[in-house]
């Protein structure tokens, strides 16, 4: 009995199997689904404090929530889906929409009283001042 002779099977195979494993571990993109979506965030810090950044555009104010619990501060909220009462043929949706949920360890460094958080033009900005104690000082050296 004759088999066919096909060279390129094995590579095919080893293809989808890669694909699969990849499939579950890189983040969905909106053309796959449209409902997850992580906002991108910039975190830095200077001597007297660290700044989180949080980009939401499109949102609303009171569509966002700050919390701070056992040295944890969450930031969530949710991007809706507005439909409007016209029809509109979509031919492509590439935003995302949905809930989303980002979480930071806070330092001991950070006073967590003085948090403050201000939301504007699609940024939510958040500033974690340092203790008193934890910034730096230039200590004089005496003749």
């Amino acid at each position: 009995m004759l088999s066919r002779l096909e060279p390129f099977k094995e590579l095919t195979t080893l293809q989808d199997r890669l694909n699969k494993v990849f499939d579950g571990l890189l983040p969905a993109t909106p053309s796959r689904e449209v409902n997850e979506w992580i906002p991108a965030v910039d975190v830095y810090e200077d001597k007297e404090s660290i700044t989180i950044e949080v980009e939401a555009p499109g949102m609303k104010e009171e569509d966002l929530k700050v919390n701070l619990e056992n040295n944890t501060l969450t930031i969530s909220g949710e991007r809706k889906f507005e439909k409007e009462e016209k029809e509109k043929n979509y031919y492509r949706i590439e935003r995302s929409y949905g809930s989303f949920s980002r979480s930071f360890f806070l330092p001991d460094n950070v006073e967590p009283k003085g948090i403050k958080a201000k939301y504007k033009d699609g940024v939510l900005k958040l500033v974690l001042p340092k203790k008193a104690e934890s910034k730096p000082q230039n200590i004089p050296i005496e003749k």
